[in-house]
């Protein structure tokens, strides 16, 4: 329902619950097929006149411009002229059978729901991304009648949590799987008293008539009792969407038998959660193309008519949502530094390339850094030799055991940690498995551990020095190859030239 009509609507409820017979009106509205006749019998069901008017107008609320028009048409039929006059100012300048307005296809059903629940509306530049939009809602789409979770995980400034808002934004979506709504809530990073609160919120919201208890529950156990109540029996067909999660113990507060779509860095935070569970992973970056449309949208300029180090940005950040907002951003306040902020990108100065941006994160440094630190203090040790790693080179997971002297089980299972939290990706071709860090996460851990590289790069050596002193290298090692390729430059970067002419001399691959 159109928010001008809406209001008018909430302004005269006291009149027209007052006043309002609701038996012949319902004739009508089912009629218009904008009211069914289960809705009819709850109306009916009330004791009182007043109390059917009242959950009558609930009903409209929650409908959409043509229940409002069928509403207001009934009551001129119906004698309630007066009534009528109330609420002819907000009548909807369009209707149609479909529901659809001017805002690019969205009705106004959707945008009632979604403001209802509290779902962020799009970033002012918005592009879309029709692909992993619709593979969310194919995912969500098998709730349908059943509970469970969808998760949407991705490495920070992905635009995870605009592709969860733009999934809702769909009226057959809402209207055929969650027609109880949704209800968003910003999770985050979260103690028990935090949680508490959250959960405190979220019961409110859901029982605002206090049907069911008039005190907030005291600890985290009762509010999941009473989400679950709640959730079971007055929102059973409703969607709850936790934005940007972190721990896996904060899911069970709302492991209650629901519909669930949360957004994380950390696929594996639903491990512990009963139920079906469906994964949608976002890259890291979008396209060549979706970049330069967002900048080109930023500084208000045809997308071939941007400047040359608009295609630098893009290819120089591998086309992070998040640092083409935030560069897009800036560039709207200064539009002639744009050689600026590319040398800024280029030398790692991620601390000036900060604005406040649709992302919960107003710097790159800022927001790869979070991830980092909330690894386990007996791993962090292990994400910070990854410095020492290049752009673009996938290493095998035996170069990471020599570095480590650890057994291959253990170095994965590391490894997965990271790659879980999407600060590693993963290749995996047949049985072997190769690790390589996004550019920006490379950039990022080199500037961190700038004081550390060359001990890092020496460790590194050494430790090869130790494993294969006594052997040569054969071509069927799944690491031999790295080694060939970049024994030297580690070398090199420890300062260890002397080293690395004798390995010139005696560095044996064994035919």
């Amino acid at each position: 329902m159109d928010a001008k009509a809406r209001n008018c609507l909430l302004q005269h409820r006291e009149a027209l619950e007052k006043d309002i017979k609701t038996s012949y009106i319902m004739d009508h509205m089912i009629s218009d097929s904008v009211l069914t006749v289960a809705e009819e019998e709850k109306v009916r069901s009330q004791t009182t006149q007043y109390q059917r008017a009242a959950i009558l107008i609930k009903m409209i609320l929650n409908k959409d411009n043509c229940a409002y028009i069928s509403f207001y048409n009934a009551l001129l039929h119906e004698g309630y002229k007066d009534l009528a006059a109330l609420l002819h100012s907000g009548l909807p300048l369009l209707s149609s059978s479909s529901g659809k307005d001017t805002d690019g296809g969205i009705t106004s059903f959707v945008r009632t729901v979604l403001c209802e629940g509290g779902v962020p509306q799009r970033p002012v530049v918005f592009v879309t991304r029709k692909k992993l939009v619709n593979a969310i809602q194919q995912k969500l789409w098998k709730l349908n009648g059943e509970a469970g979770w969808v998760t949407i995980y991705g490495m920070a400034g992905c635009g995870k949590s605009v592709l969860a808002a733009e999934a809702v934004r769909d009226h057959s979506l809402l209207e055929g799987c969650f027609p109880g709504g949704v209800h968003w809530v910003s999770v985050g990073k979260q103690d028990k008293s935090g949680l508490l609160m959250k959960l405190q919120n979220l019961c409110t919201r859901l029982d605002q008539e206090e049907s069911f208890s008039q005190r907030l529950p005291l600890n985290i156990e009762e509010a999941k009792d009473r989400l679950r109540v709640l959730m079971l029996r007055k929102h059973p067909r409703s969607l709850l969407i936790l934005d940007d999660v972190w721990d896996p113990w904060v899911l069970k507060a709302f492991d209650n038998q629901c519909h669930i779509l949360l957004t994380t860095r950390d696929k594996s935070v639903t491990d512990s959660v009963m139920g079906p569970k469906y994964v949608v992973s976002v890259e890291s970056g979008l396209g060549k193309e979706k970049g330069l449309e967002i900048l080109s949208l930023f500084v208000n300029m045809k997308k071939e008519d941007l400047p040359v180090e608009a295609h630098s940005i893009i290819k120089e950040c591998k086309g992070s949502p998040l640092v083409v907002s935030l560069i897009g951003a800036l560039l709207r306040d200064f539009p002639n530094r744009w050689a600026y902020y590319l040398r800024q990108l280029q030398n790692k100065q991620f601390k000036r390339i900060r604005k406040s941006s649709s992302y919960d994160y107003e710097a790159l440094d800022e927001a790869m850094s979070i991830s980092v630190e909330m690894l386990r203090e007996d791993i962090k040790d292990y994400y910070t030799d990854l410095s020492i790693l290049q752009k673009d080179v996938k290493v095998p997971t035996k170069v990471l055991c020599v570095l480590w002297d650890l057994e291959t089980e253990e170095v994965e299972d590391i490894l997965q940690e990271f790659v879980n939290k999407s600060l590693l990706f993963c290749d995996r071709n047949g049985k072997s498995f190769c690790y390589y860090l996004h550019d920006l996460q490379v950039d990022f851990l080199t500037e961190k551990n700038r004081s550390q590289l060359q001990d890092l790069h020496r460790k590194m050596v050494t430790q090869f020095q130790r494993y294969y002193q006594p052997n040569t290298l054969s071509p069927d090692q799944e690491d031999c190859m790295y080694w060939y390729n970049f024994l030297a430059y580690h070398m090199a970067s420890a300062n260890m030239h002397k080293t690395m002419r004798k390995r010139n001399n005696t560095f044996i691959v064994r035919q």
